[in-house]
């Protein structure tokens, strides 16, 4: 089965979306396989990080946003704005597909894990998100 979630972003930051990936899981009514998650964008992508502290997401949004910064004058690809090539670096560095198991009719995630949007623009934007769920 393979579904599409519509995901607005409210901008740059790291979105939880673990909530609606597990509803699909569990209405699916299947009770063990693997749930592939594909994000069809660049400047964007998908993470699987602690859960518990807010501050571990802010540090990682930091860290990025120091190693690849907005406005570097050596960037040619700057057609939506200075935020624009930076995304693309952010989304080449991490990645826009994840595999989770499914362990009875759940997401066979950690005790702290969760699954996050990592929006790379400062705009918001809505991401498409295609869930495949296997058995």
């Amino acid at each position: 089965m393979i579904k599409q979630l519509t995901l607005p972003a409210q901008g740059r930051g790291l979105h939880d979306i673990t909530h609606k990936v597990s509803e699909l899981v569990t209405s699916s009514g299947e009770r063990e396989g693997l749930v592939t998650l594909f994000l069809q964008h660049t400047s964007a992508s998908l993470l699987i990080q602690e859960n518990a502290d807010p501050a571990v997401l802010h540090d990682l949004e930091a860290w990025m946003n120091r190693a690849v910064p907005d406005g570097d004058p050596s960037y040619t690809h700057t057609a939506e704005g200075i935020d624009d090539m930076p995304a693309h670096i952010k989304g080449a560095l991490t990645t826009v597909s994840l595999a989770i198991p499914v362990l009875d009719g759940r997401l066979a995630l950690g005790t702290w894990q969760g699954i996050y949007l990592w929006e790379h623009r400062n705009a918001p934007h809505t991401r498409k998100l295609l869930v495949h769920i296997n058995h």
